[in-house]
C-alpha cells in the first residue's frame, strides 16, 4: 500500500514538473506586472504635467492675465 502511494506520488510529481501550464501562468504574471509598472509610470508622469497645467491656468484665471 505504501509503495503504491509512493509510486503514485512520484509519478504525479514528475508530471507536475513537466507541465507547461505552470510556466504559462508565470509568464502571464510577469507580463501583467510589466504592464502595471508601465501604467503606474505613465500616470505618474502625466499626472505631474497635468498638475502643472492646471496650476498655470488657475494662476492666469486668478490674476486675469493669460498670455
Amino acid at each position: 500500500m505504501l509503495l503504491t502511494l509512493t509510486r503514485q506520488w512520484i509519478r504525479s510529481f514528475k508530471t507536475w514538473c513537466h507541465a507547461d501550464a505552470g510556466i504559462t501562468s508565470i509568464e502571464y504574471a510577469l507580463i501583467g506586472v510589466l504592464v502595471a509598472v508601465v501604467i503606474v509610470g505613465a500616470v505618474t508622469t502625466v499626472g505631474a504635467e497635468l498638475e502643472n497645467t492646471f496650476s498655470y491656468v488657475a494662476t492666469c484665471v486668478a490674476n486675469l492675465q493669460c498670455p
